[in-house]
């Protein structure tokens, strides 16, 4: 190596602190919900998503179901922010 990789390294190694993993509360906070989810999802279809042997377009209606209850709830969100202004 050279002189000047060779010294970036070492001062790399010696002044930079001890990396310590960080958590994000946010994210913990979802995964814990989406492990909840999965467990009420397997006690009430006995199975998981992962050995669920429905085909491609029972996913897709699944899917479209759920994207309509979303704006549904988008909807009523928005009724009752008017309605509190």
């Amino acid at each position: 190596m050279s002189d000047s990789v060779t010294k970036y390294f070492e001062n790399a190694s010696s002044t930079s602190p001890i990396q310590t993993e960080r958590v994000d509360s946010i994210v913990e906070n979802v995964v814990r919900k989406y492990n909840n989810r999965s467990k009420v999802g397997i006690n009430k279809y006995g199975t998981t998503l992962e050995e669920s042997k429905e085909d491609t377009i029972a996913f897709i209606r699944h899917l479209q179901e759920e994207m309509m209850d979303a704006t549904l709830y988008c909807e009523k969100l928005l009724k009752l922010i008017n309605n509190a202004n």
